[in-house]
């Protein structure tokens, strides 16, 4: 491959489908399919590439298929496809995020599309996580019915919109669809319409592993569009073609006693999830900040729940300031009727509580980017957030917060009071996890606390082939380079500062474990005054790493090309620019390991420009990456003719900086179109 490609600058139209990206910057965004002819004419050669996810499906203990009773969530946001619509994130001040992974299972992303495509944002971090993300197939009203009328007419016609829904699902990465069909149906459609669930079911079981087909109670078995705010004789045929029922939301205890015994849900009792509509709407058990009124019933019938919304704390609030602490407040309410899962993985293990957004974006502990941004497949994997009391009446928050963020936009804040009359550490449990661990590993923190606080990290494990713990021994190591050794059964404590001035790692022995929880000790350091002691205490970066990893010979990025290139002119950074500066649009393409590599930072390099005088300028961070695809927009460049370099740096889990000689590069030269040429 040649080192560098040829341009001649020309003003001319974007050939890039509009659909894919953004009119004016070219920046790639996730859409939904709003007709029948869309859906039918879908195929991947004219499919959105920057909208597959680039996450797949984490692990989870238990499995969905053990879980008893799932927390579905349906997010319906304003017509959706908002901020959370660009690919490579946006820069927003205050925007709606999602971070209590741990709590849930299902994730629906839900608009009045007929074909909802779920942003690959979305996905991504749902899948970190272990939850499974849904898309949504709708019709709705007299257009709706004409559809199905259409598609439900005949065995082909409804396997026809099946395999194109299977095949979307396929492509972009996703893990199945909620069917919600809200309008009437005739005798021929209605009939039809189980048997396009069964197919569109088994097919999606066939090529999308782990997935889920669910159905909407709306039409029942007549054909009638008449919600049931129950499973019962009228609409059990569709319940009995796919995977799971979703109630409408106007249910009373009695509908769910009279549902436990419903011969039709016995052995499936964990698939029927019944609606909570968080906005309240209509005649309804709890909602609001009273959602967990609902859920306590629900859960009394060992029922799944799905809760409809639940942005309702972000979009029915006027100060957008308020959104942690009104999201933290909702989940915190629920908090005793949700189950948490834990992420099954391997080493490495990494978290630096990044939310997906933030005020300004750091890298180990500095400003890399100095303004508002949002990107949830920048979110990393999220500890428990909650309250609880602890013993002799203390109290213990865990929350997000965009102050002292290590890498990206957040740290956790761990709060509360150590009362006098305690004397034992305040635990504050961090990560549920099912990790295996066979190896020599690396253990670090990074923390910042209030003075008189002390903190030790507690990890606790479980033999892989007894319930008892295998007997470990801790190796620290300080700056100075002397050991420690400590052994354990149950659980082994860590104890060390890891400050910007100061640096402290382990590294454990342990064999035929399993890593199941992450927690923080936090204790008064210093005398016992007798008095109840507030603390805080942020969290940066909690690192786990096999040893063996820091060994492995450093990986370089492959095949990195340039292409979609896109001339523009608009106005500059600054209101003393008097001509319109020349911005470049391009997508870049490379390979590299994804399971190696946290992200990609993308720079460019000015070589040459149409001054000789002048030299090459240093490398500018344009982005930053997290799959081998990614599309610059608007990016300054100096007058033709000139020579830019664009630059592909990994940055890998491990923390290990990777030599320049193993970046990407490739040179783009260009000149202006010669006279008469167009432009």
């Amino acid at each position: 491959m040649e080192s560098s490609i040829h341009e001649v600058v020309k003003y001319t139209p974007s050939l890039l489908p509009a659909k894919h990206y953004d009119t004016e910057t070219t920046e790639p965004v996730s859409y939904g399919l709003c007709t029948m002819e869309e859906l039918l004419s879908w195929r991947r050669s004219v499919a959105n590439p920057f909208n597959v996810a680039s996450v797949c499906l984490a692990p989870r203990v238990p499995s969905l298929a053990r879980c008893s009773r799932r927390t579905l969530v349906s997010h319906d946001m304003m017509g959706g496809y908002l901020d959370d619509r660009f690919v490579q994130g946006t820069n927003v001040e205050n925007p709606y995020t999602f971070y209590h992974w741990q709590h849930i299972d299902i994730f629906n992303y839900f608009t009045h599309q007929l074909v909802t495509i779920p942003p690959a944002v979305w996905t991504n971090a749902a899948h970190k996580h272990g939850v499974i993300v849904l898309g949504t197939f709708i019709t709705e009203w007299t257009e709706g019915a004409a559809m199905c009328e259409a598609f439900l007419k005949d065995e082909e016609s409804y396997r026809a919109v099946a395999d194109k829904l299977v095949q979307i699902s396929q492509y972009y990465g996703f893990d199945g669809w909620l069917i919600n069909i809200e309008n009437s149906l005739s005798e021929v459609a209605v009939k039809n319409a189980p048997l396009f669930l069964r197919y569109l079911t088994d097919q999606t079981h066939e090529r999308v592993s782990g997935s889920l087909i669910l159905w909407y109670d709306s039409v029942t078995e007549s054909g009638e569009l008449k919600w049931q705010n129950e499973l019962n004789h009228s609409n059990r045929m569709f319940f009995d073609a796919c995977d799971g029922f979703f109630t409408n939301y106007n249910w009373t205890e009695a509908n769910l006693e009279w549902m436990k015994d419903f011969s039709g849900v016995q052995g499936r009792l964990a698939d029927i999830y019944v609606g909570v509509d968080v906005f309240a709407r209509g005649k309804v058990v709890g909602g609001m900040f009273e959602t967990n009124k609902a859920l306590e019933i629900i859960r009394k019938h060992n029922f799944s729940a799905a809760i409809f919304a639940p942005g309702w704390v972000y979009e029915t609030h006027s100060d957008k300031n308020e959104f942690r602490r009104n999201q933290h407040k909702f989940w915190a309410l629920l908090f005793d009727y949700l189950y948490t899962h834990q992420v099954a993985s391997h080493l490495p293990f990494t978290s630096s509580f990044c939310q997906g957004f933030g005020e300004a974006f750091y890298w180990r502990g500095q400003i890399e980017t100095k303004r508002s941004w949002l990107n949830l497949t920048a979110q990393e994997i999220q500890p428990l957030y909650s309250s609880w009391d602890t013993e002799a009446q203390g109290r213990l928050t865990s929350c997000g917060c965009p102050e002292e963020p290590w890498n990206g936009g957040s740290s956790l804040l761990l709060a509360g009071l150590i009362p006098a009359a305690l004397k034992t550490p305040v635990c504050a449990p961090m990560f549920s996890l099912h990790v295996p661990v066979d190896s020599r590993i690396f253990v670090a923190l990074i923390y910042k606390t209030s003075s008189g606080i002390k903190v030790s990290l507690q990890i606790k494990t479980e033999d892989t082939s007894s319930p008892r713990c295998v007997e470990t021994q801790i190796q620290m190591v300080g700056p100075s380079g002397e050991n420690q050794l400590f052994s354990s059964r149950s659980n082994f404590i860590l104890t060390w500062t890891f400050l910007l001035s100061l640096g402290r790692c382990s590294q454990l022995e342990l064999h035929g474990c399993i890593l199941t929880e992450i927690s923080l000790l936090i204790q008064r350091d210093g005398e016992d005054t007798g008095q109840n002691t507030p603390f805080s205490c942020h969290v940066g970066e909690i690192v786990v790493l096999d040893v063996a990893s820091l060994q492995v010979p450093p990986y370089a990025v492959q095949g990195l090309c340039i292409d979609d290139v896109v001339w523009m002119r608009g106005a500059g950074p600054s209101p003393e620019t008097t001509s319109p500066l020349l911005r470049l649009g391009a997508t870049l393409r490379w390979e590299y390991p994804a399971e190696l590599v946290h992200h990609f930072r993308v720079y460019q390099r000015w070589l040459r420009g149409p001054d000789p005088r002048i030299p090459a300028g240093q490398l500018q961070l344009v982005g930053r990456a997290y799959s081998g695809l990614f599309r610059v927009t608007e990016l300054v460049v100096p007058e033709p003719p000139s020579l830019v370099e664009l630059v592909v740096e990994p940055i890998i889990w491990t923390g290990l900086p990777i030599p320049e000689s193993h970046w990407g590069r490739r040179q783009l030269s260009y000149t202006e179109a010669n006279p008469g040429s167009l432009s």
